[in-house]
């Protein structure tokens, strides 16, 4: 187990992940074990599509288990740096394609915590490796799956 992959995280999102975990290992590890042992009762098990399911979403919910610990035991926490005016690891940017676009906010976080639709993206996506390290004012080239946009980084703040 040499060499295991770090998950950059805020504190936040630890303690969201280490939430999700003790409701996965109290609630529904006793749920799922409960649907399984009521779906035996029915009978003959080769034709017994509750079973099916309980038994699928028991490996589901194993595999989210050993995935959080594995995510929690390798977490390396994004500290608060003191300089706002640099796009980091934890940071919220603003910026606006050009040349004339609307504006669009993004906080950058690992992988573990990302979450498009609530505007935090990943730190290995194409659009938060171009705006790493980046200031204010700058003109960033961002690829995108809808193809290449030129935007300016409009603020950059402290993520909380």
């Amino acid at each position: 187990m040499a060499n295991e992959k770090q998950y950059p995280m805020t504190l936040a999102g630890k303690q969201k992940l280490e939430e999700e975990l003790e409701h996965l290992i109290t609630v529904k590890r006793k749920e799922v074990v409960e649907r399984i042992k009521i779906a035996r009762s029915f009978g003959d098990l080769s034709e017994n599509s509750e079973y099916d399911s309980a038994k699928e979403e028991q490996g589901f919910v194993e595999g989210r288990i050993t995935t959080i610990e594995s995510m929690l035991r390798n977490a390396l926490i994004i500290e608060e740096s003191g300089e706002s005016d640099v796009v980091t690891l934890g940071k919220t940017v603003s910026f606006v394609e050009l040349p004339d676009g609307d504006e669009e906010e993004y906080t950058i976080v690992g992988s573990a915590e990302a979450d498009p639709f609530e505007g935090r993206i990943s730190n290995d996506s194409p659009i938060a490796r171009a705006l790493l390290g980046r200031k204010v004012d700058d003109i960033v080239k961002l690829t995108t799956p809808g193809g290449d946009m030129e935007v300016r980084i409009v603020s950059i703040k402290t993520a909380n």
